[in-house]
């Protein structure tokens, strides 16, 4: 992923991709002690897919748009979700590519984000801005050099998209973060 986050959880989250990737076993072990725990009142457990919808995001897809592949071997989508207790979060993030300009692309998505409150342009963000827990806003999240960054919702459920002229394309991610405070 390309858009710096400011949560420190979901940085501890991307970073616990290749191991959560390369040892299925974790899985079937968070899978029986979510079992167990629940039988016992207590519920916790991990998503991790390698899929996911605009749909999934909250968000439409851009017409005519396609998934979009930074490598051979890279997933153009991807689930994550760890909850516990009264803990929960979840990450849902796909990757799209568009031979439509810049600006037809973001105005479709500034659009698409309003149906979750006023739309954030982080786009000249320079970060370190006071962080209000009860209001949504662009603190430390910032595109890429010469990108444009999108927010809406609140602070503990919202949306991003990020976009970048790459050559006659633009690529695009949609982002969904849900971290309730309890």
């Amino acid at each position: 992923m390309n858009t710096r986050f400011s949560s420190s959880l979901v940085a501890a989250l991307l970073l616990s991709v290749p191991l959560l990737m390369s040892a299925p076993a974790v899985h079937a072990q968070a899978d029986k002690a979510a079992r167990t725990a629940s039988s016992n009142g207590f519920s916790a457990g991990i998503e991790f897919k390698q899929q996911a919808s605009p749909a999934d995001v909250g968000l439409p897809a851009y017409p005519g748009s396609q998934p979009q592949y930074d490598k051979k071997d890279d997933v153009a989508s991807l689930t994550m979700g760890l909850w516990g207790g009264t803990f929960g979060f979840k990450l849902v993030v796909t990757k799209f590519s568009s031979e439509d300009s810049l600006e037809a692309v973001s105005r479709f998505y500034k659009d698409a984000l309003a149906k979750y409150g006023p739309v954030l342009d982080c786009s000249q963000n320079t970060g370190g801005g006071k962080k209000d827990d009860k209001v949504l806003g662009c603190d430390d999240d910032k595109p890429e050099k010469g990108g444009l960054l999108f927010k809406a919702g609140k602070p503990e459920a919202y949306r991003i998209v990020s976009l970048q002229q790459r050559g006659k394309q633009v690529h695009f991610q949609l982002v969904r973060i849900e971290a309730p405070k309890r």
